[in-house]
């Protein structure tokens, strides 16, 4: 059966059914985020009209308005019970919060998931406990969150204080976000469950002699995330590709250059709808999704350019 798949721009309804599970697009920018205030501390001749254009129209009605990347995964189990997965936590998830949380109607973050330890997928921690769950008895449930050993030693000396949870001395009413930190693997061959949902890590290069982490989810609809990739690593490649381990329903991946190298990767991995993310102020949506159009067209395989508060409803 073929996967159930309906989108929602942040202006239009959202109503589906409440058994439906859906993937939520907090933040699909750059880690500079768009506009880019270069562009408007010292203008180009003539200005860059995607970053101009932030002035004069709301961010819920531009989808050239990008926040850090981000993804979260509204899971709907069996039962009908919700739970909420954060994909990466960057420098503008208040903001994230403020826009998409309140207009998905979102309560809570149950867990939480990096793929890497830069500042545009982890400095949103220190806000993380506007959103920590409440266990109905004026307390607050700790939210596990998964990370590799590399970028746990990487944020702890940031987040020290994150880590030891430990009050602050004479102020009772600070609050620091409850976590329960665990360590995974970078490792196709080492899936970890949180909230109910698997997940298997997809280790691919961000950058050379870097490794950054996306991931493969969904029993019923297969998902593959890869918010930071330059180059893809073989078992991984194979891993989502459909020659390989079998056709993604969806494929979300970086475009921070709208080039052959992208395209020609989600040519080889042949995914049945591809969305792309991370985009730099040089993409201008409109424009952009009309060559896109016509290239899915040429190719067989539907391409499109994702926008901040974008939701997409899935059977995971």
């Amino acid at each position: 059966m073929e996967a159930d798949l309906t989108a929602a721009s942040p202006t239009g309804s959202t109503a589906a059914a409440a058994s439906s599970s859906s993937l939520i697009f907090l933040g699909t920018g750059c880690s500079a985020a768009l506009p880019d205030t270069r562009c408007l501390i010292n203008p180009s001749a003539p200005p860059c009209a995607v970053c101009t254009t932030a002035l004069s129209i709301p961010p819920e009605q531009n989808p050239n308005y990008r926040t850090n990347t981000s993804l979260l995964i509204d899971y709907c189990h069996d039962d009908g019970t919700h739970k909420y997965i954060l994909i990466d936590c960057g420098k503008t998830f208040r903001e994230q919060v403020l826009r998409w949380f309140v207009h998905h109607k979102v309560p809570s973050v149950d867990s939480i998931i990096l793929t890497h330890e830069h500042a545009d997928a982890v400095l949103g921690l220190d806000d993380i406990w506007v959103v920590q769950p409440s266990n109905g008895r004026n307390g607050f449930e700790r939210i596990p969150i998964f990370l590799t050993q590399f970028t746990m030693d990487s944020i702890a000396p940031r987040f020290h204080y994150l880590l030891n949870q430990k009050p602050e001395d004479g102020d009772e009413v600070a609050r620091t976000a409850q976590l329960e930190w665990n360590i995974i693997e970078g490792d196709i061959d080492k899936p970890f469950v949180t909230s109910g949902l698997e997940f298997v890590p997809l280790p691919v290069m961000h950058g050379e002699g870097y490794i950054c982490l996306g991931f493969l989810f969904g029993r019923k609809t297969r998902v593959a995330y890869l918010s930071d990739v330059s180059r893809f690593l073989p078992s991984t490649e194979y891993v989502v590709s459909k020659s390989g381990g079998g056709q993604l329903d969806i494929l979300v991946i970086e475009a921070n250059n709208l080039d052959a190298v992208s395209l020609d990767a989600i040519k080889r991995i042949c995914p049945k709808r591809a969305l792309l993310i991370g985009m730099r102020h040089m993409f201008e949506h409109h424009r952009e999704n009309q060559m896109l159009e016509e290239w899915s067209l040429r190719e067989g395989i539907p391409v499109e350019l994702a926008h901040d508060g974008m939701r997409i409803f899935a059977d995971m």
